[in-house]
């Protein structure tokens, strides 16, 4: 069951996650660039990393980690918790001259979207006495659960959505979706698709090491 999510805490979705099955790799499952992005969009410019979250702390961390990575690749990343106080982050006609007389380029937007959950099972040792025969075996236990208790787990996806804008175009030119199967922890989840993310953007030719 696929549900959406808004304004939540990062933290305690991925807590929840984390609790199931085998934790697996953040892949990005779906990339689009702009056709007319120009190369070196946002080369030696400052782009702004906002989390969309009502956690000003979680905000603070995962905009921290966007930045670095973009900083890392050829940009001046700055998270929006330096730019933007809290009572207006969401008061659009107060960030934008803020952000303009910041000199900011370019906007990367962090936004956790959806949740996945989908029962599965820990596996069957058929080796076992239970199903070694059918008569004094199988036939009489098979009846009393479909699996054995503890064996049934709930796995999570998390899917996390990332758009990146030419402030200067007023203009998506980037976005991506990443997914993640039962994340240990907030932190690891963010890391992963933060450098995936910023990897793709250096690959679709929007930053480029080197900048001034």
């Amino acid at each position: 069951m696929k549900r959406a999510l808004s304004a939540v805490s990062f933290v305690s979705v991925v807590a929840i996650a984390g609790a199931g099955a085998a934790a697996a790799a953040t892949t990005l499952r779906s990339t689009w660039r702009a056709p007319d992005a120009q190369p070196g969009t946002f080369r030696g410019k400052k782009v702004v990393t906002l989390f969309v979250s009502p956690d000003e702390e979680e905000r603070r961390g995962v905009e921290g980690l966007l930045a670095d990575e973009l900083t890392k690749r050829g940009a001046q990343g700055v998270p929006a918790v330096a730019l933007i106080p809290i009572e207006e982050i969401r008061d659009e006609a107060k960030v934008r001259p803020r952000l303009a007389a910041a000199g900011v380029a370019g906007a990367v937007v962090f936004r956790l979207v959806a949740e996945d959950r989908k029962l599965g099972h820990l596996g069957t040792e058929y080796g076992n006495k239970t199903y070694a025969s059918l008569w004094g075996g199988h036939w009489g236990v098979g009846w009393d659960g479909v699996y054995a208790p503890g064996d049934l787990i709930t796995q999570r996806d998390i899917f996390v959505e990332v758009l990146v804008y030419s402030l200067e175009q007023n203009k998506l030119v980037w976005a991506g979706q990443s997914s993640t199967s039962n994340p240990r922890s907030a932190d690891k989840l963010v890391r992963d698709v933060v450098k995936k993310v910023a990897a793709e953007m250096k690959k679709a030719g929007l930053i480029e090491e080197g900048g001034p």
